[in-house]
């Protein structure tokens, strides 16, 4: 996992890189653009139900030695749950770290909306080892969540009303790409970047689900 080490801790796992990198997040902490070197998942219990879960990570990170700006996601799974892998091909890599919970399976535009926070929480944290466009990494968002519902339908894995499901209502991704240039235009599911993001994400959840 080019670049890319994990480090273990009793209720984490923390996963860094020597350079910055430019990640696009849907996460807790460090959601939206940011430049950053670490990806913080934080296991928590299941019956978590924060106000606040930002404010949580931050707390959390402080013993691990981290600053910000970090990526920051939550999960209820166990730690042993935690899943990686990496796809290459024509000089690109490709590396996914997942954590997969479904104890709250929703359907995209069927399920009603709920509040508060759900720790049973799809995160995909997506590593690409040349700079992407800013619209790539808009599409490496889209092509992750068409191979996360794909592989949902294939297990058939189903909401509590009994539709399939295409996630959860917490799911959180972030993309993140070497700064520089030149940048990878598209990141679609017929790019050679899409197809490997789409087949690494395909494997981390059918390891997941299994």
């Amino acid at each position: 996992m080019v670049g890319w080490r994990v480090r273990r801790f009793q209720d984490a796992h923390v996963i860094e890189h020597r350079r910055l990198h430019w990640v696009l997040s849907s996460a807790p902490v460090g959601g939206g653009w940011v430049r950053t070197r670490t990806v913080l998942i934080r296991y928590v219990p299941r019956d978590y139900d924060s106000p606040d879960p930002a404010a949580d990570l931050r707390v959390w990170a402080q013993p691990l030695g981290l600053r910000e700006p970090f990526v920051g996601f939550l999960t209820a799974v166990l730690p042993n749950r935690f899943v990686g892998t990496t796809e290459h091909c024509g000089g690109l890599t490709v590396s996914v770290w997942a954590t997969v919970g479904l104890s709250h399976a929703t359907a995209a535009g069927l399920s009603r909306p709920v509040l508060g926070s759900h720790p049973g929480t799809i995160n995909l944290f997506i590593a690409v080892d040349q700079p992407l466009h800013p619209a790539a990494m808009v599409n490496a968002v889209i092509t992750t969540t068409e191979a996360k519902a794909a592989v949902l339908a294939q297990w058939e894995v189903r909401t509590p009303e009994g539709w399939l499901a295409t996630g959860t209502p917490t799911d959180a991704v972030a993309v993140a790409c070497p700064l520089g240039t030149p940048r990878i235009p598209y990141a679609g599911p017929a790019t050679l970047v899409g197809w490997l993001i789409g087949r690494a994400v395909r494997r981390v959840l059918e390891v997941a689900c299994s």
